[in-house]
């Protein structure tokens, strides 16, 4: 996993490396502070050498200049450093979701997935650049100060190492703790998300139905698992802070008695003591320095990890030697085609289906819910992979065609239209994103959808909202009719495209259709059989597979399953 991380510093090696000598500077320059102190006390002050005492301090007084100099460049430069790296795993990540497999969205949470693709990167952009800065601060703090110590007064040095290697060996083990508690808050945090993802997606229904004070039970519930682990976490840091300052305080005793008994002996001088006084202050900035990095390193890679959780999914892709589609007739073809959801442990939604649609076409499916008639549609673009049997389109099997292709001829019209929160005009030009307003208009025109765009103040500009929520469902409806006459594809998948609709707009979003579909290869899921009675043929699908085939009349005449069905929507009509 480290070096997966590190892998993220490549492209900013220059980056790195400027914040790396910085640090490594500042360092070095605090260390000199002490030993100054030690020679302006044993040497300068006693003989009184003032024109000494001012090269000195000019000497320091541009330390100080060059301390602040690098102080910014690792503020900023290193900052820098860390925002590109978030940036670039956030882009990375971004895009290997486009490229996962639909099943996989079917079983996620939507604020789960943003949990990880925002909250769970935050950190990782304070471990990139502190991480190595105070990793290495400590380490030339450490050996630095001990060398200089050592060069000072080696009895009160030895002292000092026995004592700070014990404090750092504690507070380390005492910061293993920190992993576990921090993905654990990070688990429960994404869940909140979650649900307060579902909630405000799913408002209207949660007023019309009063539940509100059940939707907030449920958040309260989340949201005291998440306050707990989160206590639980601040608790392992104030236990962590307290042991390192328990140790200075202690150090710093010791300095004081030890130390100052060595003065009384003649065995060291005060100007000696005072500079160990002073290191003890600068060990407290490599084990403040340790305990940042330690609590960063397992926030971030608590993060980090859940990163990679998503990033090992195996994405979507062409197999090998795949073809981009040429010229495309239409004409497809399931050859004994069975499927089932990977969740469903062994039964199939489809088993063993055969059957062939000529290109320019009309065919439709029928059949009870649950017979897998949409199924069948989400397997033409492949948005599920087959595992038994083949599809072909113009006789070539769609594994062996590229998914872009592929995609690119097949436009999908379904019940539950997705409106995206922005204007009418960019909404349309989904179907193609570099579309001219002549070519978009023209595409509202012939789904029946200009007259109302029209007549809106801003037009094309018009903003509708979340999912489309300014909007008649009618309405939203054009709008995926336009884009679709935009797209313009070879195949035409409807879904139930017209079921949510009332019957006066279901009659006249139905003439649109039929206008998209002709000279298309058709497939149609139908709600309502009287929208189908010119299909060119009809398969009555169940879960026992394809039961019954042919026209609306020779199966009217069968008298079979279709039969029943279209009398019980006489019988019945919605």
């Amino acid at each position: 996993m480290i070096k997966r991380f590190f892998h993220y510093y490549k492209p900013y090696k220059g980056l790195l490396i400027l914040d790396i000598i910085s640090a490594i500077l500042i360092a070095a320059l605090d260390l000199v502070i002490p030993r100054f102190s030690n020679f302006l006390i044993s040497d300068i002050i006693p003989l009184k050498e003032i024109q000494t005492l001012f090269y000195w301090a000019i000497l320091i007084a541009l330390f100080f200049v060059l301390r602040l100099v690098l102080n910014y460049v690792v503020e900023y430069y290193g900052h820098v450093l860390g925002v590109n790296m978030e940036y670039d795993m956030r882009k990375e990540m971004f895009g290997h979701i486009q490229s996962l497999p639909v099943s996989y969205f079917d079983n996620i949470k939507v604020g789960k997935l943003m949990s990880r693709l925002v909250n769970d990167l935050n950190e990782i952009s304070e471990l990139a650049h502190h991480g190595p800065e105070n990793l290495l601060i400590a380490i030339v703090l450490l050996v630095g100060s001990f060398f200089l110590m050592y060069t000072s007064n080696v009895t009160l040095a030895l002292v000092m190492t026995f004592l700070v290697p014990l404090m750092i060996i504690i507070g380390v083990r005492q910061n293993l703790k920190f992993r576990s508690a921090f993905r654990v808050m990070r688990e429960r945090l994404a869940e909140i998300n979650a649900q307060a993802q579902d909630n405000f997606s799913g408002i209207r229904v949660v007023k019309a139905y009063n539940a509100e004070e059940k939707e907030e039970l449920q958040f309260a519930q989340g949201n005291d698992f998440f306050a707990v682990s989160r206590k639980g976490a601040l608790k392992i840091m104030a236990q962590f802070g307290v042991t390192v300052k328990g140790f200075i305080l202690l150090i710093t005793l010791v300095v004081f008695v030890y130390g100052g008994y060595l003065v009384m002996i003649d065995q060291m001088t005060i100007g000696q003591l005072v500079e160990f006084i002073l290191y003890v202050g600068v060990f407290q900035q490599p084990i403040n320095r340790f305990s940042e990095l330690i609590m960063m390193y397992n926030q971030a890679m608590a993060g980090f990890e859940r990163f990679l959780e998503v990033m090992n999914i195996e994405a979507q892709k062409d197999t090998e030697g795949a073809q981009d589609l040429q010229k495309v007739t239409g004409d497809i073809a399931f050859e004994d085609v069975s499927f089932e959801y990977g969740d469903r442990q062994g039964k199939h939604v489809l088993s063993h289906i055969s059957f062939n649609v000529k290109a320019s076409h009309k065919v439709a499916f029928v059949g009870p819910s649950g017979s897998g008639k949409s199924t069948l549609c989400n397997l033409i673009p492949r948005f599920y992979e087959l595992h038994e049997g083949k599809i072909t389109l113009d006789g070539i099997d769609l594994r062996d065609i590229t998914i872009k292709s592929l995609r690119d001829q097949v436009g999908i019209v379904q019940q539950d239209v997705f409106i995206f929160a922005g204007t009418i005009g960019q909404n349309i030009a989904y179907g193609k994103f570099d579309a001219t307003d002549e070519e978009i208009i023209l595409a509202a025109q012939r789904a029946e959808a200009w007259d109302f765009i029209a007549e809106l103040p801003d037009g094309l500009n018009t903003t509708i909202g979340e999912r489309g929520v300014k909007l008649s469902g009618g309405q939203r409806q054009r709008l995926s009719l336009a884009r679709m006459f935009l797209k313009n594809p070879k195949i035409l998948l409807l879904d139930e495209a017209t079921s949510a609709l009332d019957n006066k707009t279901e009659r006249q979003i139905q003439i649109t259709l039929d206008e998209l579909a002709k000279d298309r290869t058709t497939l149609v899921v139908a709600h309502r059989l009287s929208t189908i009675k010119d299909a060119d043929w009809i398969y009555v699908l169940t879960d026992q597979g394809i039961i019954e085939e042919g026209t609306h009349e020779s199966l009217l005449t069968y008298k079979g399953l279709y039969y029943r069905l279209v009398h019980s929507e006489k019988e019945n009509p919605s």
